[in-house]
């Protein structure tokens, strides 16, 4: 008989230990967004206890970082019983510290995500909460409401969303930045190709004692040059399908057909350009080694043009041109090709896998991205001191504009960004004509999934730093052999295999 009760209550033990082990089960995938969205600690739709929200963004922390978000901590505990607690990770070191924060599992609430910070390594490696639709209708609504079903699809990780992108138009398409007081004393023609740019690079290189005519930097890290998406994708409408690797496809090509750029007569043809351009002294001989800032150089007249996005160089003109000492303009070298949008991805925020506070997280990522008086703050600072408004989409910089500037607020990018007043003309008038360019395409949604392929993509890219980068900077004298070894050294680090393992994920993107 004691026997018999020894066994029925060790039974009983069980099966309470299971019961307990299967409802810690459910309660954790109800968590990461397949049920129920409550947080621990946190009932469904309460906003009773206050909380605090931990914040991770990337970038130095603006010096007047506690007044303003004191201000932002005022009405977000006014309208959602939370406050923000940010931590800032500089410029310098946030690649290596940005994935730390995962591998370590932080207890973390709210973190900055992008294409290009690694977004899709991360939610595949379980960095980000999957966040489903019903969590997004009921505690995201009117980000949900406004935000384009496109947007929502781009941000798709194997299927499932992980971060709340901006939604805001920005064509990302690349332009240069020039000095207008140089091209009008040596009577040059305006830059409107590649042909024109290279005529005032070499006339800066020729005549302007101590002016670095272009201000390349890939000492950075890029394993492209700095000119490649306007001369290669841009001037060709293609699309490097990934960044790290270099294969592309046509954008009208409904099939997305891959080709390995560097095997490409397009490519040959560029290096004559760039080879160019090297001879006669555009960059210095050590460009593999500059470090300096690129702009502030060129604002102290070392340097005589840049690259980069139109957002980027339109406030640079107006900085340079109320410094006063030299005369700035932007020009598009590819008017005639089409133009493409920003991913939704470029910039937004995901809630991170560790939180103990999801709800409170994503009504605050609303609030931010659709509350107007809030979305001011986040994005300009405190209205008369660091922004004046200009009606309800525009803006002036204000005095203290430096001291809240250079972090990833862009995370919050909406239709509620006011444009900056004092974009010069010139800038706002290529905006305008890219307006009717701006081309969509089947795969314009496309991102690969590299887990398969992780090694040869690791050796693609020490490839193109040795090989290629060289090459493009005009540092190889014979331009069809250096070309010929890197498509050799591709080859061997597993450019074939990568390109088979993309294709394959391509045409399932298409329903092939």
């Amino acid at each position: 008989m004691k026997g018999s009760r020894k066994l029925a209550s060790m039974m009983l033990v069980l099966v309470l230990a299971l019961t307990m082990i299967l409802s810690a089960c459910g309660s954790k995938n109800d968590n990461a967004g397949t049920g129920s969205t409550a947080a621990p600690g946190e009932n469904a739709g309460s906003t009773d206890k206050e909380l605090k929200l931990k914040m991770v963004m990337l970038g130095g922390k603006p010096i007047d970082y506690d007044q303003v978000f004191g201000e932002i901590n005022a009405k977000l505990k006014e309208k959602a019983n939370a406050t923000l607690d940010v931590e800032f990770l500089d410029w310098s070191d946030w690649a290596t510290k940005y994935p730390l924060k995962f591998a370590a599992q932080e207890n973390l609430d709210l973190i900055y995500a992008a294409n290009w910070a690694n977004y899709n390594d991360q939610a595949t490696k379980g960095g980000f909460l999957e966040l489903t639709e019903d969590m997004l209708k009921q505690h995201l609504p009117k980000t949900f409401e406004v935000m384009p079903q496109a947007a929502w699809d781009q941000a798709k990780v194997n299927g499932k969303i992980y971060m709340v992108p901006q939604n805001n138009d920005e064509t990302i398409d690349k332009v240069v930045l020039i000095r207008q007081d140089l091209l009008e004393k040596y009577n040059l023609e305006p830059v409107t190709s590649p042909e024109t740019f290279a005529t005032y690079l070499k006339t800066i290189a020729a005549n302007e004692p101590g002016v670095t005519a272009y201000g390349a930097r890939p000492g950075d890290g890029w394993k492209w040059h700095e000119m490649d998406d306007m001369l290669l994708e841009q001037n060709n409408n293609w699309t490097v399908a990934d960044l790290s690797v270099p294969l592309a496809f046509k954008t009208d090509d409904p099939n997305g057909e891959l080709f390995t750029v560097y095997e490409t007569p397009e490519f040959l043809e560029l290096l004559k350009y760039y080879k160019d351009l090297a001879d006669n002294g555009v960059w210095t001989k050590n460009v593999l080694s500059e470090k300096s800032d690129v702009w502030q150089d060129m604002l102290a007249g070392k340097v005589g043009a840049r690259s980069h996005n139109i957002g980027t160089l339109g406030l640079n003109m107006v900085e340079g041109n109320k410094a006063g000492k030299f005369k700035f303009d932007v020009a598009d070298i590819t008017p005639d090709r089409y133009k493409l949008n920003a991913l939704s991805t470029q910039n937004g925020m995901a809630v991170s896998a560790t939180s103990k506070n999801v709800e409170r997280s994503l009504m605050v990522i609303d609030l931010l991205q659709s509350d107007k008086e809030l979305h001011d703050l986040m994005m300009y600072g405190i209205e008369g001191k660091h922004y004046i408004a200009v009606g309800d989409d525009k803006y002036k910089q204000g005095e203290a504009a430096p001291n809240y500037t250079g972090f990833s607020n862009w995370g919050f990018n909406s239709k509620l960004n006011r444009v900056d007043d004092s974009i010069p003309a010139s800038a706002i008038a290529i905006t305008d004509a890219w307006k009717d360019k701006v081309y969509h395409f089947p795969l314009e949604t496309f991102v690969f999934d590299n887990s398969n392929v992780k090694n040869e993509v690791s050796n693609v890219g020490n490839v193109m730093l040795r090989y290629a980068i060289p090459l493009e900077y005009g540092l190889i004298d014979d331009l069809e052999k250096g070309r010929d070894e890197l498509v050799k050294q591709l080859k061997a680090a597993g450019i074939d295999k990568i390109k088979e393992e993309m294709q394959k994920q391509i045409n399932a993107a298409l329903g092939k």
